[in-house]
């Protein structure tokens, strides 16, 4: 009896010491094809150079979306682009922004998206301020001031310097100097807004109606030659966004009563009611197929820039891990899933969209690992609430090699995100997904939605990095024998309320968008 004990033992042994073997071997393959045998380059060319920019409802989201599958099936992988809902079909055409008068000038600027189209002639008009009222009803008696006019309805900014370069360089006095006139320009303008009696996005509109030929903005985003670009709240005439320096320009000659014009050829088109997708691959799993590992990255993105960090690295990342897994690891336990989602950035639809219909894969997922934030290595894992996830996310992590995961903090059991990118919408349905959180790149102020968020910002080291340990961590998770947990984790106090956080709760997609 003993004996046999002892060989039992022994078996138990041997075969851990098989499965560790095994274990380094593949991590040793993963780690070496993503170093020698990358193709980060060619995948970050052919979709942010050649593809370009991808907002939803545009011809470019949907050659993305198409580009996608003929890559995945390049690689062997089964892909698809799932329809979920409609959108305002929308393609950028020409944008052209000229100072005529007082003297002429080329200015730089586009129009936001789904701006309506001037036409090939452009418009030439007066530019003027946004009128000074009182309150919304004197505002309402000025309304006719702006017939025929450029409207600017934007800030202007008393610095085109951010503030790490005033810190580096001014006086502690110029700077405080310099902090004051912001807090107050800000103040002042947030006032002249509230009293049109109009929001954000309503005022436009307003304008628009009263018979204004344009609307002018300029959102910086507090870096040098950054704008953040977003869209158009009108229904017939221009929106157009202009940098820092020419609004700057602009504004200073309309209050100077300098009597600016400006034409602009903003060419569109509206292509009325468009599908909208999500890109789906899968590798098949060959013990577990009804359980899933999801790779998660949203597709989309504005069009400012060519959406290179937000979100083309994410998608780099679970393309590459997923054509690295399917050279390396063809027969996972578990199937492997790649989403990439669609509309993102009007509120998480590609994700909710998946969510909502395919609730028997959401029910079956092992863990979901998104990457959204910009270039950088991953620097944050949480355990989004769920009470176990130091147990798995722990040992998934224990092959990856020191100097990656030397640098990555864990938060366990953490609280669950209710939204911001696409983890969050399985997350809300009791799903693990996790987060793998960025280095910052100077990422909110240079690349997040603006119009320097272009190839070159890319730091393909990191990325590769990020290959490296989403691929073993995939690996791992696939590998594991045990089902992961979905028990929560009690959640703490909101120190903001003073309330109990509670989970956040599922919500469907938009279905139909842009069109009301």
């Amino acid at each position: 009896m003993k004996k046999n004990l002892r060989s039992l033992f022994s078996l138990f042994l041997v075969a851990g010491a098989l499965q560790v073997q095994a274990q380094e071997e593949m991590v040793d393959k993963i780690v070496k094809e993503a170093n020698e045998n990358s193709k980060l380059e060619e995948l970050a060319h052919e979709m942010v150079d050649v593809v370009g920019p991808r907002l939803v409802g545009t011809p470019q989201m949907k050659n993305a979306h198409d580009w996608a599958v003929k890559k995945y099936d390049s690689w062997g992988i089964s892909a698809e682009n799932q329809e979920y809902g409609t959108w305002r079909g929308w393609e950028r055409g020409i944008t052209h922004i000229d100072l005529v008068e007082p003297r002429v000038r080329t200015l730089n600027g586009r129009q936001l998206a789904w701006s309506p189209s001037t036409g090939k002639k452009g418009v030439t008009a007066e530019v003027v301020i946004l009128p000074e009222a009182e309150d919304s009803t004197a505002f309402a008696e000025m309304l006719s001031s702006v017939k025929g006019k450029f409207v600017m309805i934007s800030v202007n900014e008393p610095t085109g310097r951010p503030p790490y370069n005033w810190e580096e360089w001014a006086t502690e006095k110029s700077w405080k100097n310099m902090q004051e006139s912001i807090k107050e320009t800000d103040s002042l303008w947030r006032n002249r807004i509230q009293n049109t009696g109009y929001g954000y996005r309503e005022l436009p509109k307003a304008l628009e109606e009263a018979g204004a030929a344009g609307i002018v903005t300029s959102n910086w985003s507090h870096g040098f030659g950054a704008n953040k670009v977003f869209g158009a709240y009108t229904n017939d005439i221009p929106t157009i966004d202009l940098a820092l320096e020419d609004y700057g320009l602009l504004y200073r000659l309309a209050e100077n009563n300098n009597a600016p014009e400006i034409k602009v050829v903003a060419q569109s088109k509206d292509l009325g009611e468009v599908p909208t997708f999500n890109t789906i691959a899968r590798i098949e799993g060959s013990e577990k197929p009804e359980e899933y590992v999801i790779l998660s990255a949203h597709f989309d993105s504005w069009d400012g820039g060519t959406g290179a960090t937000d979100n083309a690295t994410g998608t780099m990342v679970m393309m590459e891990t997923m054509r690295i897994l399917k050279k390396l690891y063809p027969n996972p336990k578990r199937t492997i899933i790649a989403g990439h989602w669609g509309s993102e950035e009007q509120g998480l639809n590609g994700s909710r969209a998946f969510v909502k219909d395919n609730p028997e894969i959401v029910a079956n997922v092992q863990a979901l690992f998104n990457q959204d934030n910009g270039t950088g290595r991953v620097k944050n894992i949480s355990g989004q609430g769920f009470l176990h996830a130091y147990d798995y996310i722990g040992s998934w992590l224990e092959p990856v090699p020191q100097e990656i995961k030397s640098e990555i903090e864990t938060s366990f059991p953490g609280t669950p995100s209710s939204g911001g990118t696409d983890h969050a919408s399985f997350v809300a349905a009791g799903a693990p997904a996790f987060m793998l959180r960025s280095l910052n790149w100077s990422y909110w102020d240079y690349t997040w939605h603006t119009n320097l968020d272009t190839y070159d910002k890319i730091v393909f080291d990191d990325v590769r990095s990020n290959v490296i340990l989403t691929a073993i961590m995939t690996y791992m998770a696939s590998e594991d024998p045990e089902t992961t947990s979905r028990e929560r984790a009690v959640l703490p106090i909101n120190r903001r309320t003073g309330e109990q956080m509670t989970w956040p709760e599922p919500r469907d997609a938009e279905r139909k968008g842009g069109l009301d």
